[in-house]
């Protein structure tokens, strides 16, 4: 297994360190300027309508943390299993959390659309893969690395183990819709980009997949065509899988916490969509305290998320542990690398569960018109800038991007994916904003 403590760069610690490989790649993923940004980028809606809800930066924590609870649930769970063996350290599990969500753009998936757009004739952009380019590029930990982590912790990373080209559908072109007349609409079906890597980064997949077999690799990086859509990859590592289960668990736990604190889903529209879609956790509270409710445990529960925010508080602790407890191993035996072979998932039917609390969330609060409103006018406001720093690149850069722009509109998109919310959107008001901007004002 050295091998995949191996680092792009070399590099040692002082004789003096004590922390091991997950330590240090811990330690570089919390002290990026990428993860101080992620306080800027929310995860549903834009910053300014509350300082309640969760921040991309608190998700990624939170992440993080269910990722480490479930590696301590599966070695206390099956302490025998060939797995359990092979499972990451806090460190390294803690930085693939923090880390997962370092790509995502300002405004989301809005955001990622528009620079998916943006980026058509050059080679895409999709958000988990420019997690892949800031950490093996653009970080500032090493010379030519980025952040020059571990090759395990940047296989934990890779999420999709296929090329931006290899997965897209060449039906599928990034367009703006053809209806409307006086303003330029991006298609958002049209527009979505395939879950990969990016193109550029083929050099840096092929160092992390390099201890793999031949027929290992091959099967890891095999994809799946779909009529109509983009292709999919099929697989991932065993850290990955872990993490992703992290996200889905915090996704749909978490998100649902702040639409409901903040009063954008009602309770009855709540209890239709359980529809006694629940028995796994309904039996469990009632196994647990008898004494909670009389006969009713899902009204019960429904009053508790919908209560105080104290019993609410109480009935997410109750939702996570519920299914962080029901995480099982997968094995996959055409594998014969151990960290490709077996993977974890959420077993049924708390899956079933944690589905229904993810579609909710899409339903009433990230598909709503007050939502997507907007995400509409964030989409905008990306193309607009981007295309103004395309069209006259030496006249508005900032100095800093300038001295290291190539022509290349990657480097544009970096620029513009790093942003937060707060500073695409004052960099768009002092381009086009007449009322908006001073000299003296930051970039």
């Amino acid at each position: 297994m050295q091998y995949w403590n191996a680092r792009r760069e070399s590099w040692n610690p002082q004789a003096e360190d004590a922390r091991d490989i997950g330590d240090v790649d811990y330690a570089r993923v919390i002290h990026s300027a990428s993860f101080r940004r992620l306080q800027g980028k929310t995860q549903i809606l834009n910053l300014g309508d509350s300082d309640f809800y969760r921040t991309r930066l608190t998700h990624s924590l939170e992440v993080a943390q269910i990722a480490g609870g479930i590696v301590r649930q599966l070695a206390q769970n099956c302490p025998d299993h060939p797995a359990t063996a092979l499972l990451p350290d806090r460190g390294t599990i803690h930085a693939i959390g923090c880390a997962h969500d370092f790509g995502h753009p300002p405004f989301g998936h809005g955001g990622e659309i528009a620079l998916n757009y943006c980026m058509r004739d050059h080679d895409g952009f999709e958000g988990n893969g420019q997690t892949l380019r800031i950490l093996a590029r653009l970080e500032k930990f090493s010379a030519r690395a980025g952040a020059n982590l571990a090759r395990r912790t940047m296989l934990g990373v890779l999420k999709y183990p296929a090329a931006y080209g290899a997965v897209r559908n060449p039906a599928i072109t990034p367009a703006l819709m053809t209806g409307p007349t006086t303003i330029r609409v991006i298609d958002p079906h049209a527009c979505k980009p395939p879950k990969c890597y990016l193109d550029g980064e083929g050099d840096v997949v092929d160092w992390i997949l390099d201890p793999l077999s031949p027929a290992d690799r091959d099967a890891f990086t095999a994809i799946t065509p779909r009529a109509g859509h983009h292709a999919r990859t099929r697989h991932k590592s065993l850290d990955c899988a872990i993490m992703d289960a992290a996200d889905d668990i915090a996704y749909g736990v978490h998100d649902l916490e702040d639409a409901i604190a903040l009063g954008l889903v009602t309770r009855e529209a709540f209890a239709a969509a359980l529809q006694d879609k629940c028995p796994s956790f309904l039996d469990a509270m009632k196994a647990k305290y008898p004494g909670e409710s009389a006969n009713d445990v899902a009204a019960h529960m429904i009053d508790g998320l919908f209560g105080d925010e104290g019993t609410r508080k109480r009935y997410i602790g109750r939702l996570v542990h519920h299914f962080l407890t029901a995480i099982t191993y997968v094995e996959h035996p055409e594998f014969a690398e151990p960290l490709l072979r077996y993977r974890v998932a959420v077993a049924q039917p708390q899956r079933a569960f944690l589905d229904v609390l993810q579609g909710f969330v899409v339903d009433q609060v990230i598909t709503s018109p007050e939502v997507q409103h907007l995400e509409f006018k964030g989409q905008a406001m990306v193309v607009s800038v981007f295309e103004a720093l395309a069209a006259d690149p030496v006249r508005l850069l900032p100095r800093d991007v300038q001295a290291r722009y190539d022509g290349h509109p990657r480097v544009l998109c970096d620029t513009i994916a790093a942003m937060t919310d707060a500073h695409l959107l004052k960099t768009y008001e002092r381009l086009f904003s007449p009322r908006m901007g001073s000299v003296f004002d930051r970039l």
